[in-house]
């Protein structure tokens, strides 16, 4: 064997690029998270309806149950954000599951309660108040643990495929729903709400947990602090997901369009196409930029659904508004998790992802009484001027450093 020969130094050949490893370090958790909220996708079209035709519920009492459960997550981030970093992200995830699969029991109690509507829909906002706390787990611990597996410098691309795992699961939930309610009816989607998440939880449990990340009870306060300045454009930009989640299937009712399936499906699906293609850019360019350009672009989705006059417009409206809403949820979320202290980490997206909670939570009820008295369309003017307002946010964000925010 020559000397040249053992002289050379050997090539290695690099088993991943780093962008596949942090792929496969996030797709069981991301697949999990998909599987789990296919049951609040099922809930999109069907729920809405539900009240209307099985309880006969007006537009308001639509409102108010579909937004109690963002009220209830809400009030319920602070405490899942302190669970994930004093007991370990993966048992909030798991525990979120659990606490998800409850609600569908909670469901078919209300399904008994058919004569009193009254009573059942007392009970349905029970259901979605357990859901909420599950949502709430599952949410602030699948963020916490993807960051604590790849790092904080890849922030942005856990939240990017998070929230495809969210959106993919409201855009294939929603005509599954449907299918489910028409064989099934109301009782199939929640026997649904049931087995989804367990299935998800037979998923994570083999995985590797992180250790937790504080010692100590982190005062919800001091991180609010820190993210309320990116944490309100998020909630401005919420408003356009929220009329769509809320409205879009009254909607297609009083215009006599058929089902609003596709609309969420579109929805979803430009959501997707954007997080795949353009993930990378809150961490590129930073967030408060990639935030301002696709607020504007799910404005313009909303001005395109209050003035549709075919089915065809509004779901190109639904595709505009899931598009620009994709990279506004990472975008301004890049800049709450540098504003915050790095040890606080599930509590600071918990703290953020309230901001979401208290935008459709006040969203739903309001656009309710809006769509009572003016029309259902109305509500997306509503939508767009409150996106519009999240362009200011992000202006303001680019002219202010995370340090500065920090301490201000």
């Amino acid at each position: 064997m020559s000397a040249s020969s053992t002289d050379k130094p050997a090539r290695v050949t690099p088993l991943a690029s780093p962008g596949v490893a942090i792929f496969l370090k996030l797709a069981p958790i991301t697949l999990a998270v998909f599987i789990a909220f296919l049951t609040i996708g099922l809930q999109l079209p069907v729920l809405p309806l539900h009240l209307k035709d099985a309880l006969g519920m007006n537009a308001t009492v639509v409102g108010v149950v579909v937004g109690a459960q963002f009220a209830a997550a809400l009030l319920s981030r602070a405490w899942a954000g302190n669970f994930a970093d004093l007991r370990g992200a993966k048992r909030a995830v798991m525990a979120g599951f659990i606490t998800a699969a409850l609600s569908g029991l909670v469901y078919l109690v209300s399904l008994a309660l058919l004569g009193r509507p009254d009573w059942s829909v007392a009970v349905l906002l029970l259901g979605r108040v357990v859901l909420a706390l599950g949502e709430s787990l599952m949410v602030t611990g699948a963020m916490s643990w993807g960051i604590g597996l790849v790092g904080p410098q890849h922030g942005g691309k856990v939240m990017a495929w998070l929230g495809i795992a969210l959106y993919a699961a409201f855009g294939a939930g929603a005509p599954l729903g449907v299918a489910i309610n028409q064989v099934y009816g109301f009782a199939g989607i929640s026997l649904a709400s049931v087995g989804l998440p367990l299935a998800a939880l037979l998923l994570i449990a083999p995985l590797r947990a992180i250790a937790p990340s504080a010692h100590r009870r982190t005062p919800f306060y001091q991180v609010l602090g820190a993210v309320w300045r990116p944490g309100l454009g998020l909630a401005f930009s919420s408003v356009g997901f929220g009329v769509i989640t809320a409205f879009i299937a009254l909607l297609f009712a009083a215009r006599a369009w058929g089902n609003a399936a596709l609309a969420f499906s579109a929805f979803g699906a430009a959501f997707i196409l954007a997080r795949l293609l353009f993930a990378h850019l809150p961490d590129k360019l930073g967030g408060a930029r990639v935030a301002l350009v696709c607020v504007l672009i799910e404005a313009a989705g909303q001005l395109l659904i209050w003035q549709a006059d075919a089915a065809y417009w509004a779901y190109l409206g639904a595709a505009l508004t899931g598009f620009g809403y994709s990279l506004a949820f990472p975008g301004f979320g890049v800049e709450a998790m540098r504003r915050a202290p790095p040890q606080t980490r599930g509590l600071a997206m918990g703290a953020y992802v309230a901001f979401l909670d208290l935008s459709l939570g006040i969203t739903s009820p309001l656009a309710g009484a809006l769509a009572q008295a003016w029309g259902v369309e109305a509500v997306y003017l509503l939508g767009a001027v409150m996106v519009a307002l999240a362009a200011l946010v992000a202006l303001g964000l680019m002219r202010t450093s995370p340090q500065r925010a920090a301490h201000g």
